[in-house]
């Protein structure tokens, strides 16, 4: 599997992996974590413009999507941790991961690639994001506290 920046020829593939990662997400449970309508269009907009959106691509089928970048994370939901991080220094950091559908292991592709680009990775995800919490402790990922995102609600905030 090959990990490349997204761009614009790729919105509407990357569009309609977000909609299935919703409806997933639901079935598993976790219908709150991104609702009905996260990621929007506009926040893959951006992700594309700003270089930070990355797919997964393997045999020309585009199978995964996220946003990564290195560097305080732009959000500052990372600053103020119920917890504490494992360790300071810049990080990598990856947002609105998803796949294309279960199984194809580009999830687990796009994280270890983020590893190895920054080396020091944080991620969040909901506590109802059972697949995830599972990925991350398979990775070897360490759970250091509870964020709050910009809508009010808690992420379970992880870090290698």
């Amino acid at each position: 599997m090959e990990i490349r920046q997204a761009t614009m020829e790729d919105l509407t593939a990357i569009l309609k992996i977000y909609e299935r990662a919703r409806v997933f997400m639901a079935e598993q449970g976790n219908p709150t974590q991104w609702g009905t309508t996260w990621p929007p269009e506009s926040a893959v907009l951006e992700d594309i413009e700003t270089g930070a959106g990355y797919v997964a691509v393997e045999n020309g089928e585009i199978l995964g999507v996220c946003h990564y970048r290195f560097g305080e994370d732009t959000e500052p939901t990372y600053r103020d941790i119920d917890g504490a991080w494992k360790r300071d220094g810049a990080y990598g950091v990856i947002h609105r991961i998803a796949a294309k559908r279960s199984g194809t292991g580009a999830g687990e592709v796009l994280i270890r690639w983020a590893i190895g680009r920054s080396g020091h990775l944080r991620i969040d995800t909901h506590e109802d994001n059972l697949p995830m919490r599972k990925l991350l402790k398979k990775l070897g990922f360490v759970h250091c506290g509870t964020i709050t995102v910009r809508d009010g609600s808690k992420r379970m905030a992880f870090e290698i």
